[in-house]
């Protein structure tokens, strides 16, 4: 066997053993070694001593260890575990790595000269190690026995049977039932390599990148061709556990949030050459459109074939459950960047990444694992099509109005498994007995629940009770094999039920009569030899076994043959206890195998009807999704919102989901929003701290995006026109990591809501300009105010603190100013948490400072402070005109004129007094001097108050 083996690069299993060897000879590998050669029992690596000089060194290898060197040959980088028996074993420098990252005891084999670091744990505690690994990022490749001991002839052949990484994961152990678990892969085209996309509007021409992503455990597996400025956020909304890239792509993935395995392969399984024969065959078609796919989508099929050919790799089992390639199409859902993601919290919150406090959260209301997926999909990635999100609110408002209705459907749903799971492992090899009970106490449930949606009204719901298929022939066979209880491992007996299979009947039965046998026979030796406490034992290295103790050691008959002798006891054996014990053992072997081919037999027959069950758990998952959302609308009052394809937004008592849930009841203040051409589509909204600007742009934006995604919504009454995009620049971070300041962000993703912004988006913006001076501040969030306005004429909410900006409503006729209502009693406010119409006066920045607890002599100095800054700039907000579009404003070396009217100064009043008529000369040069030094003055002053 020959491999390559880059000493610098790449360490192999097999030249760490080299390395350890010579690390005790005083010798290192050489820096021009290429190959390293392993024949079967030695293997010779060149080494070069400190001399300089080359060495071919020899190791003799165990036949056990040339085992191992093999399967570590063929899985690469990934951290092997070595079935040796009943332990998963792990060697060299996988043993180091292993016992360092989850604990396990660093010892070693061949202890002498050149011991082996060796570590391991019990085989059935697999699943527990494993999760720890992949959680930490290492892939994982598993090596069984695949051969029976008892019947090997010398060494038990072994093989890598597959490999586990982040994004591969089956087990049930290891994967959080509520969430997906994607495999991603990425392509860019050669522009998307050489350009960085500019964020501008013109689209013409822009460089494209294919993504696939598939989830093995459920079989789903979607491609599309999208922009590359998009790719952020579609990595965001699929939030792939692991995303393969080719090698020596230079081109990195983008910042999403979260943290992605990046896992490279070679360059040739994207290649265009090999992406459509590999997925032809595969899915064993002639083409690919019948699957929805044309010309254009060249970049997406690169990718996925890139996504098979590793679950092809890692696997090492049938991948027949992905039976389908779905496309994606950009437009066809609404489009949600990732700063808005993370912001309105879809699915994380923003403190913690905890799931308690996000929106799904407090929507997911279903009883099944595969509901609570399909929940996420839908709200992130909700519809723009009106028919399609009607068909979905049908439903929901059916299973809201009639309560005995939902009951009795989500009765039968509690009992249902989670069946997409289930059949991945039926089609990779990996079910257990259970899990094919599960299949059939599943299939069981079906019929109840074909008959409760008989007659159903909502045209959704009497499709999906067409798509229901009841399997009854597989139900039957199930039902009738399985017992009741089925173990969790298919090879030490118990799975098929009594009656079911004659021959295996049999074989119990002659089991169960020699162990019957076997007590009759210690009564009648104990009566024959009268030795009273004769017993008949067994273990698994002497079987049955007489034991007698040494007291009643002269009684023994000379027939006896002893086996075994103890402290107290000897152990013999007799020649009809030996021949029974044959037939008992036997038996139990015989009926163990008989159980284990019926159980593949009926495996098999699961996997036949794979297609109509996956079928059949979509249904079931869309079905839980829509009762759980209609017992949501009911329990907390929600409305069915009336959508069309307009850009009007009329929400009547709206309230945010999440504080509505979490908040004591009755305390939320609901609110109105209208936004259409009479009142105007750019709500500026104002007020203090604390009073709810956040919450409420927050609440419109969850509102719409809760609609579109098939939802009843938190409001009395609701009319929104559906949007293609929502955007939502709200909140402050840093990122320095990317060497980008908290306004830096700010801006950076301003500028993308300003530059991929549509008449039919939504736009929410809070606090826009607050990461600069307050000039510099205000000069921006006015002129985005009047880009969104101008050029845009999207539904815009903008909450501010910059109450200058309320004068735009006098200038643009799409502009409605809103605030906060605040009440004043005895020098505290009091927040109403009521937005109504006009603008507010004041930020009450101090006194929300007094309720965070700052000190009393802070918040006074800041009193008197605000009073002198007022009484300098005049107070309150100015009413002032519109700037002219082309009017450009030069500023003085030493002075910065305001955007507004200018502060009041004593020399005004003296020079709008002075009758210069009447003034001599001399005097007019005295007055000049005069003010000149008072302005010096004040200059002075200013620069020592800053």
């Amino acid at each position: 066997m020959t491999f390559a083996a880059t000493v610098q690069t790449q360490a192999s299993t097999a030249i760490a053993a080299f390395a350890h060897y010579a690390q005790n000879h005083r010798v290192t590998p050489s820096r021009q070694c290429e190959e390293l050669a392993i024949g079967r029992g030695r293997a010779t690596v060149p080494y070069t001593n400190h001399g300089g000089n080359v060495t071919m060194l020899w190791m003799n290898v165990s036949p056990m260890m040339q085992q191992y060197l093999d399967a570590k040959a063929a899985c690469g980088d990934a951290l092997l575990l070595f079935r040796m028996g009943d332990f998963y074993e792990l060697f060299y420098e996988d043993a180091k790595q292993a016992a360092n990252a989850v604990g396990l005891t660093l010892t070693s084999r061949d202890k002498g000269t050149n011991p082996i670091p060796m570590a391991g744990f019990p085989h059935h505690q697999l699943e527990g190690y494993l999760a720890k690994l992949i959680r930490m990022g290492f892939r994982v490749a598993i090596c069984e026995q695949v051969e029976d001991p008892q019947q090997a002839k010398g060494l038990v052949r072994r093989e890598v049977t597959r490999v586990v990484t982040p994004g591969t994961l089956t087990d049930e152990e290891l994967l959080d039932p509520k969430e997906s678990n994607y495999l991603a892969a990425v392509v860019w085209s050669s522009r998307a390599v050489e350009e960085k996309p500019s964020g501008r509007r013109s689209r013409q021409g822009e460089p494209q990148v294919g993504i696939a992503w598939a989830e093995l455990s459920t079989g789903r597996f979607f491609s599309a061709t999208v922009p590359a400025r998009q790719l952020g956020d579609e990595l965001t909304r699929i939030a792939p556990a692991e995303c393969l890239m080719a090698e020596g792509q230079p081109h990195g993935l983008p910042e999403i949030g979260k943290t992605i395995t990046i896992t490279r392969r070679p360059a040739w399984v994207f290649g265009r050459d090999n992406a459509l024969p590999a997925l032809l065959k595969h899915f064993q078609v002639a083409n690919l459109e019948g699957f929805g796919f044309d010309d254009g989508d060249q970049l997406g099929l690169q990718a996925a074939a890139g996504v098979l050919d590793y679950l092809q790799e890692t696997q090492k089992a049938s991948l027949e459950h992905i039976d389908r390639l779905t496309p994606y199409r950009v437009g066809t859902c609404l489009e949600i960047d990732q700063a808005t993601r993370r912001s309105l919290e879809l699915t994380r919150t923003i403190r913690d990444g905890a799931r308690t406090g996000s929106l799904v959260s407090v929507l997911d209301r279903t009883v099944t694992a595969m509901g609570s997926r399909l929940l996420v999909e839908w709200l992130n990635s909700p519809l723009t099509d009106p028919l399609a999100i009607g068909q979905r609110l049908d439903a929901v408002e059916e299973l809201s109005a009639d309560s005995q209705f939902r009951e009795a459907l989500r009765t039968p749903l509690r009992g249902i498994y989670d069946m997409e799971r289930l059949l991945t492992r039926v089609a990779t090899g990996r079910a257990t007995p259970r899990d094919l009970s599960f299949i059939a106490s599943t299939l069981r449930l079906l019929p109840a629940i074909q008959a409760i949606l008989a007659g159903r009204s909502a045209g959704r719901l009497s499709e999906l009770s067409q798509l229901l298929d009841s399997c009854e022939d597989l139900e039957r066979a199930l039902s009738e094999a399985l017992c009741d209880e089925c173990p969790l491992l298919a090879r030490e007996g118990g799975i098929i039920r009594p009656g079911y299979h004659p021959p295996l009947d049999q074989l119990r039965e002659l089991a169960s009569g020699g162990k019957e046998w076997i007590a009759r026979y210690q009564a009648a030796e104990a009566d024959r030899t009268g030795i009273t406490n004769l017993k008949i034992g067994y273990n698994k290295v002497f079987g049955y076994f007489i034991e007698i103790t040494n007291a009643q050691r002269d009684r023994v008959p000379i027939e006896y043959t002893r086996k075994q002798t103890l402290k107290n006891a000897e152990r013999y054996v007799t020649p009809e206890l030996k021949e029974y014990e044959e037939k008992v053992l036997t038996a139990d072997e015989q009926a163990h195998e008989i159980e284990y081919e019926l159980f593949v037999q009926l495996r098999d027959q699961v996997q036949q009807a794979g297609k109509r069950l996956r079928q059949t758990a979509y249904a079931l998952a869309e079905l839980d999704v829509y009762a759980g959302l209609g017992d949501l609308a009911l329990h907390r009052g929600y409305c069915r919102p009336q959508l069309g394809n307009h850009s009007d937004l009329k929400i009547v008592d709206g309230r945010h989901p999440v504080l509505d849930i979490t908040e004591p009841d009755g305390t939320f203040v609901p609110n109105d929003t209208i936004a259409n051409a009479e009142s105007g589509y750019v709500l500026l909204i104002t007020g203090p701290n604390m009073a709810g600007k956040s919450t409420y742009i927050r609440q419109v934006a969850l509102i719409s995006l809760m609609a579109q995604m098939g939802s009843f919504v938190p409001a009395r009454e609701a009319h929104i026109g559906i949007a293609d995009r929502i955007f939502a620049r709200v909140g402050a971070s840093d990122e320095l990591s990317r060497g980008q300041s908290t306004f830096m962000v700010e801006m950076t993703e301003t500028a993308r809501i300003l530059n991929t912004a549509t008449q039919r988006s939504l736009v929410i913006l809070d606090e826009i300009g607050r990461g600069t001076s307050t000039y510099d501040g205000v000069s921006l969030a006015w002129s985005i105010v009047e880009y969104l306005h101008d050029q845009i004429g999207c539904r815009t909410l903008f909450a501010t603190h910059y109450h200058e900006l309320t004068a735009l409503q006098n200038s643009l006729t799409g502009v409605a100013n809103l605030n906060v209502e605040v009440k004043e009693w005895n020098g505290k406010v009091v927040f109403l948490h009521k937005i109504v119409p006009g603008a507010a006066d004041k930020s009450y920045g101090i006194h929300v400072a007094e309720l965070a607890g700052v000190p009393e002599s802070v918040n006074e100095r800041a009193k008197q402070i605000l009073i002198h800054l007022e009484h300098e700039h005049g107070g309150g907000a100015r009413q002032v005109s519109r700037p002219r579009a082309n009017h450009i404003v030069r500023r003085p070396t030493q002075y910065q004129l305001t955007l507004f009217d200018p502060m009041d100064h004593p020399l005004f009043d003296e020079l709008r007094q002075l009758q210069i008529e009447h003034l001599p000369p001399v005097h007019a040069l005295q007055l000049l001097q005069k003010w000149q030094e008072q302005l010096a003055r004040d200059g002075e002053d200013r620069t020592c108050r800053q």
